[in-house]
Order: structure tokens, then C-alpha cells, then sequence
């Protein structure tokens, strides 16, 4: 064994040694972790959950707790898994979470398909955020979903210090680039949460005080706390240029071809469009949109292929304002009759979804069933002290905050002449 051998060995050592024992191995709280499960939506009673780089498992332990899952917890680390099968069998779990001492970047001994939920915070940067999302889809099973936390920079315009520190340790993105590689790599976006400072304080609270607490004489500790302590400055000082971000992302479906309308689809739109629906005021509403550039949004008339390659579905964001802010609307959406509940519209307002917060849109609103829309993550725009100004049902007119924060215009919808209201 060489001397370098010896002090890659030395500061490895120390840096668990730092480790062990902590709450977390990553910035995160119960509360995040139970926030991007609800935006995960049901799961079967008894989901599959494969948690990637788990530490000593405070995520596993939860989601076999309150989702009852049935939990694969994997971690290069073998003291962090017996950690996790001591906390595990101290809360009567032990037959719900199995541990599996594998590399995340190396997981061919899991079969395809096999888990409803894929798992990973604070750890898909040991092989990057691309390369999570090529990898690991093959591991859920038909409407699975995927959820990892990602650093990213949180400012168009981060200092120096931050970056320099960043350049050196980890490529970070905007939450809109990653976005935009969710999708392209053909996921859906559920949804995303931004995490507090206080998942951060989770994290390095503890740690700040056993890096106080230990023995900088210890082969290789000199280094580790040195290497700690640059990074808890970094964040007191130069906090505000980056954080974590919560993805929750389901693969697009299959069957339907999503893609923005073009010219060439204009009558096949207007078709699904009358055929939807009793009359053909939805197909008049669209064209009349169309016509009105204050409120139509390039790329965001969206259309579903069938396997054929007709137009199945189609679906529209327009321009409306919430007391003189913009914000969208999502109407109407159509399903050709044939086409119908087979998954074509479900698909068509994913698309059309992730196409506006592309664009950088923060509030979708929909006035329709409140049976169907909660699935794409739209709650009572009461919640947010929203409202139309003409009575519906309260449960009927929802809202979409598209990047989590909550940081939405309160007040009364406006919409485009068009819609005659």
C-alpha cells in the first residue's frame, strides 16, 4: 500500500468517523421527506420502495412507517446499514426494511420494473443527476415514480466564493436546467419542493458539533475537519446561492406522443375538440384564443398521438392574470371519444404541464373536476386566497403553484374575452 493509499485510507476513516452516528448524512427534515411523498400521489398498499444511498436510514424508516412500504435500502457503507437494521428492528420495522451493501452507480443485480418508488436524497450526486435519470428508470415498475434531491444554484448570479467552491466538488445547475433534463429525459415533473434552511440545519447542526467535539491528531482528521468546516462557512456565509430541491418525476407514458401543436394540426384539434364535448363552444373557445395574442402562449397547445398517429387528445394554456399578475389557465382539455380513458388526456396535461414551467410559468389555474385534477398536484385555489370572479363550486376552481414556494398572486381570476366571463 502506497503513502497516498494510506491518506486516502486515513481521511475516508475520518470522514465517517465524523459521520456516524448523525441524524442525517445530508441536508433533509420528516417534514420534506413527507411532503414529496404526498406529491409522489397513492401508491399500492404495500409499495415497493428502493431508497438509494440511504445513510443510516431516517428516509427508509419513515417510508416504512407511514407509507408501509416494503423498503430496499441500499448504501456502499456497511456501518451505515447496521445502523439502519438496529433503528429498524427498535421500531418493530426490521421485516419491512431490507438493507443491500451496493454501489448506486452498479445496480444489475436489481431486476427491471421491480419498485414502485425509487428513492434518493441527498445522494444522487455521487453519479450525477443525468445519469440517476438514465439509470435508474429501468427500476420502476409501470407508473412508478422517482424522487431525488439535487444542489443546485438558487440565483442566476451566484458569488464567486460559492462557485469557485462548487467547481471544485460538483457541477450545479438552476432548478429550470434540471427541470428541462427531467424532461428531456422523458419524465414528468410531479412536482418539486424547494428545502428550508432548517433541512440544512438538520444536517449540519450535528455535524458542526462533532466536528467541534473531535480529535484533530486522529490519522486523517486534520483534513476531514478542515474540508467540514470550509463547507459549513461556505454555507453561513454564501447560503443564499444554492440549496436542495426536491424532484418528484414520473416516466412519460409510452403509448401517447406528446409534442406542441403545429399548423398541420389545426382541423384535427378543432375535431377532438367538438367531438369532446356537447357543442362545439369548447373548439370556438380555442380558435378564438388563437386569435388573441394577449393571451395565447407559444408552445403551450399541446396534442397526445395515438399510435397511428392522430390527434387522441389535446390540451391549452392561455394567458389570465390573478388581480394583474400573470398567471395561465389551463382550458380546455379534450379526449377524442374513441380515445377515452386510456390514459391520452392524463398524458396531454403532464406535457402541457412541464411545457410551463419551462417556460417559466409559477401558477396554473383550472376550472373542472376536482375529482380528476389533484392527481397533477391542483388544490382549491382558496388555499392560496384565489378566486374567480363568477360563482363555482369552491372545490372546482383549482390551482397548480408550479415550483412549490407558495410565493403566488392572492385575488380575483381575470380571464382572456374569450372565455366570455
Amino acid at each position: 500500500m502506497s503513502d497516498n493509499d494510506i491518506t486516502t485510507e486515513s481521511l475516508r476513516d475520518a470522514f465517517f468517523a465524523l459521520h456516524h452516528g448523525l441524524p442525517r448524512q445530508g441536508p433533509g427534515s420528516d417534514t420534506t421527506t413527507r411532503r414529496l411523498l404526498t406529491l409522489a400521489g397513492p401508491l399500492p398498499a404495500r409499495p415497493r420502495v428502493l431508497d438509494l444511498g440511504c445513510g443510516p436510514g431516517r428516509s427508509a424508516l419513515l417510508l416504512a412507517a407511514e407509507a408501509g412500504a416494503e423498503v430496499t435500502a441500499v448504501d456502499l457503507h456497511e456501518p451505515f446499514l447496521a445502523e439502519l437494521r438496529e433503528a429498524a428492528a427498535a421500531r418493530g420495522l426490521d421485516g419491512r426494511v431490507r438493507t443491500l451493501r451496493a454501489d448506486m452507480g452498479a445496480l444489475e443485480q436489481l431486476p427491471d420494473g421491480a419498485f414502485d418508488l425509487v428513492w434518493a436524497e441527498s445522494s444522487a450526486y455521487a453519479i450525477g443527476f443525468d445519469r440517476a435519470l438514465a439509470e435508474w428508470r429501468r427500476l420502476l415498475a409501470p407508473g412508478g415514480t422517482l424522487v431525488l434531491t439535487e444542489c443546485e444554484w438558487t440565483t442566476e448570479e451566484p458569488g464567486p466564493v460559492a462557485r469557485a467552491f462548487w467547481e471544485r466538488h460538483y457541477r450545479l445547475r438552476t432548478t429550470a436546467e434540471n427541470t428541462a433534463a427531467a424532461v428531456a429525459a422523458g419524465y414528468h415533473v410531479l412536482g418539486t419542493v424547494r428545502q428550508p434552511e432548517s433541512d440544512w440545519d438538520e444536517y449540519y447542526g450535528p455535524l458542526a458539533a462533532r466536528a467541534a467535539a473531535a480529535d484533530p491528531a486522529a490519522p486523517g482528521m486534520a483534513a476531514a475537519l478542515a474540508a467540514t468546516r470550509e463547507e459549513l462557512e461556505l454555507r453561513r456565509a454564501h447560503g443564499g446561492d444554492y440549496g436542495y430541491t426536491g424532484y418528484v418525476l414520473r416516466p412519460a407514458d409510452p403509448r401517447w406522443r406528446t409534442r406542441p401543436e403545429t399548423a398541420a394540426d389545426l382541423a384535427a384539434v378543432r375535431r377532438v375538440e367538438a367531438g369532446a364535448f356537447p357543442t362545439e363552444a369548447e373548439a370556438d373557445l380555442v380558435d378564438a384564443l388563437r386569435r388573441d395574442p394577449e393571451a395565447w402562449l407559444p408552445g403551450l397547445s399541446y396534442v397526445a398521438e395515438a399510435p397511428d398517429g392522430t390527434v387522441a387528445a389535446h390540451a391549452l394554456i392561455t394567458r389570465c392574470h390573478v388581480d394583474g399578475v400573470p398567471a395561465a389557465a389551463l382550458a380546455p382539455v379534450a379526449v377524442a371519444p374513441e380515445r377515452q380513458r386510456q390514459g391520452a388526456g392524463e398524458a396531454v396535461v403532464r406535457a402541457v404541464l412541464d411545457a410551463a414551467r419551462l417556460r417559466g410559468e409559477r401558477l396554473v389555474l383550472v376550472l373542472g373536476h376536482p375529482e380528476y385534477y389533484p392527481r397533477f398536484g391542483f388544490v382549491r385555489a382558496s388555499a392560496y386566497g384565489i378566486k374567480p370572479a363568477f360563482e363555482v363550486p369552491d372545490e372546482a376552481m383549482m390551482a397548480l403553484d408550479l415550483d412549490g414556494s407558495g410565493a403566488v398572486a392572492r385575488g380575483t381570476i381575470s380571464y382572456p374575452a374569450a372565455f366570455g366571463v
